[in-house]
């Protein structure tokens, strides 16, 4: 017996070292063919994002006599508007996804709980302000939050204010109208999540003697983060680069760095320094992403070992 299974053994080990090489090759081929499906997009990609941005921080090296230099960096830290402006941008970027997150979810809860028809009616009155340019919503919220617009006029007229309301060429006015704007970009990503969730999961959790409340925050809430977060990033990253609504509804007291970045291009024709703004506004931007991924990563882990 010992004889027979020590030749079977030696027939079984070049059969299976054969398998393996042709496993790996298999594996191969198919790694060099799903490498030429992605090569068109990662040919665009490369083109459209790489390159740009690499361009962007090479421009950024050079000051205004053409001289390698770190000069456009050091300006950030030497000159307080820079500074001024870097805040403003992330202060109105974290009030505007705070808004829309605090009418974004109330609204798409309740479209995820109508009745598929009702939900794709009322989801057409949320698309539909992307019929609209971007700069006819800011004139029309110009004319409505202007000193005497209908807002200051109604109120007025009805006694509850003496004086007009400061609701236009403000900081209030810039997170109104850019609220307005970034808040379908987090409404559609947190209903598609939201529908998707298994409504027996909250059957079963009633079941189980949780209350409605309990439900939704043990259940339902959990399950919607994903959606959440997605629509939180789409907004922020967004209200980063916002130029047409900071620059008419906060005349001028407002600048966030797009408006810097213009100016410094077009009116002062300093390539470099506007370059060097893009970078370390995209350097940022990363690293607060990648801080919200870490963070989430986190709570998520905290959430299953608890479970």
């Amino acid at each position: 017996m010992s004889i027979a299974s020590a030749s079977l053994d030696h027939v079984r080990r070049p059969d299976a070292a054969l398998n393996a090489d042709a496993l790996r090759a298999d594996a191969r081929r198919e790694a060099r063919g799903l490498f030429a499906l992605l090569s068109p997009g990662l040919l665009l990609v490369f083109a459209v994002i790489i390159v740009p941005i690499g361009w962007l921080f090479w421009l950024s090296l050079f000051d205004e006599t053409g001289e390698f230099s770190a000069s456009n960096y050091a300006r950030f830290f030497e000159q307080a508007s820079y500074i001024k402006t870097f805040v403003t941008t992330f202060k109105v970027a974290f009030t505007v996804t705070g808004a829309c997150v605090l009418l974004g979810y109330p609204l798409a809860y309740m479209l995820s709980q109508l009745p598929r028809r009702a939900a794709g009616v009322c989801l057409i009155f949320v698309i539909l302000p992307f019929w609209t340019s971007v700069l006819v919503r800011t004139y029309a919220w110009l004319v409505i939050l202007q000193r005497k617009g209908l807002v200051n006029t109604w109120l007025i007229d009805l006694g509850v204010i003496g004086q007009p309301l400061p609701l236009a060429n403000n900081f209030a006015g810039v997170v109104i109208g850019m609220t307005h704007i970034m808040l379908p970009f987090l409404v559609l990503p947190l209903y598609a999540s939201m529908k998707s969730i298994d409504t027996d999961c909250l059957r079963a959790g009633m079941n189980l003697g949780a209350s409605p409340s309990a439900t939704f925050r043990q259940i339902f809430l959990p399950l919607s983060l994903p959606g959440l977060a997605s629509g939180v990033v789409i907004v922020f990253v967004l209200c980063l680069g916002f130029f047409v609504t900071p620059a008419l509804m906060g005349g001028g007291k407002v600048i966030m760095w797009a408006m810097r970045m213009e100016q410094t291009t077009s009116l002062y024709s300093n390539w470099g320094a506007g370059a060097a703004l893009g970078v370390v506004l995209l350097g940022v931007t990363l690293a607060l992403l990648g801080l919200f991924q870490w963070l989430l990563g986190a709570r998520a882990t905290g959430v299953w070992s608890e479970r």
